[in-house]
């Protein structure tokens, strides 16, 4: 469960952060809900500040009702970067991830959309079975904080996202599923809807049946909503399928 807890709060993480802009200083605050089969489980809450062409992202993970009575998962993520042109250019992304009592420290260093250096504290034992990930495939790609935030010209459910998490790399292949209303503190509207076609590419256990599971499934969604102020659209409701149970992360509120 500890993996799959990480999996699960990255993508909580990476829904946190809906800011591009060119403005004197912004601030934006979010909170979610996490639940699995309809139990609450986590709840994650995000700030982030933007100083001229500088952001910081700071959010918080942690596990709550009855996930407390199996393990309790808490996390911290620190983003900071460039706010570029088309997209938010990070130059580091760090995730402190506690499940339990095993701690793990991810930190990555971008330069340019390609990956420098990342470390993982401790250093992990890897299995015989584990698919490293290869150098190729730390070329161009997206943290899983900013990488799930576009500009509002953007043709959104026609990207393939290249998301590194400091362990696992995967490609999220969305594709057009119409649109949706959607209520919350700070929105209310349609949402542009987007399926979700998972592929892990290295940084994983061959034997990751989860991960098997997920990538056979055709239900994930990821619902994007617009957000005036900052002029971009960034997720407001995910839904993921799991053994365990649908996952959705839902926004509690959306700006502010």
């Amino acid at each position: 469960m500890s993996h799959f807890g990480k999996c699960l709060l990255a993508t909580a993480l990476a829904i946190g952060a809906p800011v591009l802009g060119h403005a004197e200083e912004l601030r934006h605050e979010t909170a979610y809900r996490v639940s699995l089969a309809g139990i609450p489980i986590a709840r994650a809450d995000f700030r982030t500040d933007v100083v001229d062409k500088h952001f910081t992202i700071k959010g918080e993970v942690n596990s709550s009702g009855l996930a407390d009575l199996v393990t309790t998962i808490s996390a911290h993520a620190d983003i900071s970067g460039q706010v570029g042109p088309n997209r938010l250019e990070t130059d580091r992304y760090t995730l402190d991830y506690t499940s339990g009592h095993k701690h793990h420290v991810y930190d990555v260093v971008y330069k340019d959309g390609n990956v420098t250096s990342t470390t993982t504290t401790p250093e992990p034992k890897r299995p015989n079975n584990w698919i490293p990930v290869s150098p190729e495939d730390l070329r161009a790609v997206l943290d899983p904080i900013s990488g799930l935030i576009f500009p509002a010209n953007t043709n959104i459910c026609a990207q393939t996202l290249p998301i590194y998490d400091g362990e696992t790399r995967m490609d999220l292949k969305l594709s057009p599923k119409g649109s949706h209303p959607f209520s919350t503190d700070g929105f209310h509207g349609i949402t542009t809807v987007c399926g979700v076609h998972f592929t892990a590419k290295g940084g994983y256990k061959k034997t990751r049946t989860d991960f098997e599971y997920l990538s056979k499934s055709n239900d994930m969604e990821i619902w994007f909503a617009k957000a005036e102020v900052m002029n971009v659209y960034a997720p407001v409701y995910v839904r993921i399928p799991t053994k365990y149970g649908t996952v959705t992360i839902t926004a509690v509120k959306y700006g502010g």
